[in-house]
């Protein structure tokens, strides 16, 4: 009965830590490549952004990204060398 119970015990750990292996290598698999595909460069009211994030560009990815999450739940990437996206930008460091 014993040796059931610590059989059992060791097949529930080699499962979590395999699905927790998983969730590390899914993780760093979305973080090592660029986040943007393509950009928005259409102007719009900044009363719609929710959050703005900045990405510098790094090993990971060659460019500068910035991606704003809107009032409505959409996620966008912007143009960063738009003048209107530096403005953003800045109303968004002073805040």
């Amino acid at each position: 009965m014993t040796s059931k119970l610590a059989v059992a015990l060791l097949a529930v750990f080699l499962l979590s830590a395999a699905l927790c292996e998983g969730a590390v290598v899914a993780r760093i698999g979305t973080e090592l490549r660029c986040q943007c595909i393509k950009t928005h460069s259409k102007p719009f009211r900044p009363k719609f952004i929710k959050e703005l994030r900045v990405i510098e560009s790094g090993p990971h990815c060659a460019n500068s990204e910035i991606i704003v999450r809107l009032t409505d739940g959409r996620d966008l990437c912007l143009d960063p060398k738009e003048n209107w996206v530096q403005k953003v930008v800045e109303i968004f460091v002073k805040r």
